[in-house]
């Protein structure tokens, strides 16, 4: 989601109120090199801290903070993984982990931006120059090799420490770095970034709009709100700002106003980035048709592998959710021909393959995306497929992979995210019960959308509150979204609370809608729905 600068002029469309397409960069590229990671800042979903210093000025004292050569992601990502599976070699004791395993994971948070040193390229595809007025954007970035083009940056900018959009540029790429690698202890390197450009421009909205990313991906949304708006008092057209805002409408529940802001930034900002979204959010008030129409229309204008992969990952995504498997693989397929090592894709195609019953081949894929980016949606995934095998060995895979939970749920709040929704989610099943309630409180505390409805609702049940449960469930069900996993809680819920009828209506919906949304799940839906069925 490039920027859009202050001297653009907006583009505009037909008034027939659905977007029309853009670029939309999905990759990102190597981490800034020769700098501990910081204290953290914020970005999507969690607390917006700051660093305790800011860059001071050349001439002022002190030095430019000055960017080291960019190495190579994959040694470090492998080093990143190894470390984290060391910490869960034992794992199967979920709080002896947490406590054995923080030590290795803070170390890997605190030293990953000096790991990367030499053996940068300047060289790639389409970046493989900067130039000397203002260095590369996102977009640009996005477009070519992205690890080329941010050690292109990082040349650049130690050359002109003082290109506040060279340093923007850097710390959006981070942003995106850490969101599509997995690794969150990029994000104080973001947060430096972003704070240079800012000490060397007040206000500008690039940076701005860095900063209301860098606070989505953390999860503190009403920080991603304040950054979002102030950069669109900047720049009205900025596209990243745009998108950002409705992130974080969205993720705080607001979805008449989050509809409103999609409204608002098709019209400024028509692209595949406001696409997207625009399409979950009526995904989220349950208008199926209109969500695949608008994605649809996406892809067929979409010509960059990054934008083919993304939106053909989005149309897979919604169709798994309506149960519709063969669908969903064949945009899959789409997307990874695009891209063959696009995550969302791979992690997406081996449940599609898990829900069709092809349990080996869903296994194998989620195998190999763990195996390079171990985060928790993949990993619970992985866990319960192997619960669900049930061979030799299996259970105590499946412990390895809920513990591996925890170790990143570690390693993300060393870089200053929120992850008491995942650890709720997560926990829920398949850890501490007290520990996913007071997770789940947490994050209901700071947000009411309809996914912290359910994982409150569901956080409550497991810990058998269930009549302070059913209002959440209901709650979470409320505008129409169409998910089998929050139709099912609430039927499990209703059950428990003695309410027969409803129970039989949201477990037989859950499964209607989509028979395979969790090899677990699934099957304790069917056998509630038999044991309700002999009783009546």
């Amino acid at each position: 989601m490039p920027p859009r600068t202050t001297d653009s002029t907006p583009e505009r469309r037909d008034d027939d109120r659905v977007p029309s397409t853009g670029p939309e960069p999905e990759t990102a590229g190597e981490r800034e090199g020769g700098a501990a990671a910081g204290a953290g800042a914020g970005s999507g979903k969690g607390g917006d801290g700051t660093s305790g210093a800011r860059p001071a000025e050349p001439g002022a004292g002190h030095t430019a903070p000055t960017p080291a050569p960019a190495g190579e992601d994959g040694d470090d990502t492998d080093q990143r993984v190894a470390a984290m599976r060391r910490a869960a070699d034992g794992g199967r004791r979920w709080r002896a982990l947490h406590l054995a395993g923080c030590a290795v994971l803070l170390a890997v948070a605190v030293t990953g931006g000096a790991v990367a040193v030499g053996g940068g390229q300047d060289g790639g595809t389409g970046v493989d120059a900067v130039s000397a007025a203002g260095a590369l954007s996102p977009g640009d970035l996005a477009r070519g090799d992205l690890d080329a083009g941010i050690a292109s940056l990082q040349k650049h900018l130690r050359a002109q420490p003082r290109d506040f959009g060279g340093w923007s540029t850097l710390g959006v790429a981070y942003v995106e770095q850490a969101r599509t690698k997995g690794d969150p202890s990029r994000y104080p390197q973001a947060e430096r970034a972003l704070r240079r450009s800012l000490d060397l421009e007040p206000g500008n909205d690039q940076a701005l709009a860095g900063q209301a990313a860098l606070a989505a991906a953390r999860h503190d949304f009403p920080g991603a709100l304040d950054h979002a708006d102030r950069a669109l008092k900047q720049n009205p057209y900025n596209e990243r700002a745009l998108c950002t805002r409705i992130d974080a409408l969205v993720e705080l529940g607001r979805y008449d106003d989050a509809a409103k802001a999609a409204d608002t930034a098709d019209d400024r900002r028509p692209g595949v980035p406001v696409f997207t979204r625009y399409a979950y959010v009526h995904e989220l008030r349950g208008d199926v048709r209109t969500a695949r129409s608008v994605l649809e229309r996406a892809l067929g204008s979409a010509s960059a592998p990054a934008d083919v992969a993304y939106v053909a990952t989005s149309l897979g995504q919604l169709a798994w959710n309506q149960g519709e498997y063969k669908t969903a693989l064949g945009h899959y397929a789409r997307a990874l021909a695009a891209d063959d090592a696009y995550l969302p894709a791979l992690e997406g195609r081996a449940r599609a393959q898990a829900a069709s019953g092809d349990r080996a081949a869903a296994v194998t894929g989620l195998e190999q995306v763990v195996a390079r980016f171990p985060l928790p949606g993949p990993l619970v995934a992985l866990g319960e497929l192997y619960e669900d095998r049930g061979a030799d060995g299996d259970r105590a895979k499946a412990g390895d992979q809920y513990a591996l939970v925890d170790a990143w749920t570690a390693l993300a709040r060393a870089g200053g995210a929120n992850t008491d929704l995942e650890t709720a989610l997560a926990a829920a099943d398949h850890g501490d019960k007290e520990e996913a309630l007071r997770s789940a409180r947490a994050e209901w505390d700071r947000r009411h959308s309809v996914h912290t409805a359910d994982a409150l609702a569901w956080a409550l049940h497991v810990n058998g509150r269930d009549e302070e449960a059913l209002p959440y469930a209901r709650r979470a069900t409320a505008t129409g979204y169409r998910n089998a996993v929050f139709l099912y809680h609430r039927g499990v819920i209703e059950r428990a609370t003695g309410d027969e009828r409803g129970a039989r209506t949201h477990l037989q919906a859950a499964l209607d809608l989509n028979p395979g949304f969790s090899p677990l799940g699934a099957r304790e839906a069917r056998t509630a729905l038999k044991d309700l069925e002999g009783n009546r």
